[in-house]
């Protein structure tokens, strides 16, 4: 992140009603604003889940998907998801889809630091092994979604709220809903 970066702040419609500095946005009181998620699959059918960067101010070292950002102003958020795959893990993606359009939240860490978007969530390839970037990720596993889903629901205050979240609405982790049922 430079001093430079925005993101796109949204109403409570997710209409984009302007832009501020990243650096500004996540506090105690963070505005609704355009992010992003995305899942990233391998040939094998495993997720690649990734651990927050301990530097990060939002979560640092918790457990999350395979990557998350924020598009820039006037950015295509499908350009954006690459950019940040490259960026964060070194990874080039295929077969992008957009899995849940609508996806939406708040959550609060247990330092005060509030996450509050409107975020897009995708689904990915690659055939590339990850290459962290220690800015962003400090570790990174492929799983089996189904040892995932498990992992989820015994342990859900080991990983980013947004993950579990997404799990619970993503097809990906159907096995999230039978596990929670056969509890």
């Amino acid at each position: 992140m430079t001093d430079t970066d925005h993101v796109v702040l949204l109403d409570d419609a997710g209409r984009a009603i302007g832009t501020a500095p990243k650096s500004s946005v996540h506090g105690t009181q963070t505005a609704l604003h355009l992010a992003f998620s995305c899942h990233v699959l391998n040939d094998e059918g495993q997720v690649l889940v990734t651990r927050r960067a301990l530097g990060k101010s939002a979560w640092p070292g918790v457990w999350s998907n395979s990557f998350c950002g924020h598009p820039k102003p006037a950015e295509p958020v499908i350009a954006a998801v690459h950019r940040r795959a490259e960026y964060e893990l070194g990874l080039t993606l295929t077969h992008l889809e957009l899995a849940l359009p609508l996806f939406r939240y708040r959550a609060t860490d247990a330092n005060g630091i509030v996450e509050h978007e409107v975020c897009p969530v995708y689904t990915a390839h690659t055939t590339d092994e990850p290459v962290l970037n220690p800015l962003e990720v400090v570790d990174a596993k492929w799983v089996d979604p189904a040892d995932l889903a498990v992992s989820l629901t015994t342990t859900p205050w080991a990983f980013s709220p947004w993950l579990v979240l997404q799990a619970e609405q993503l097809h990906l982790f159907d096995e999230v809903q039978r596990h929670r049922r056969a509890s």
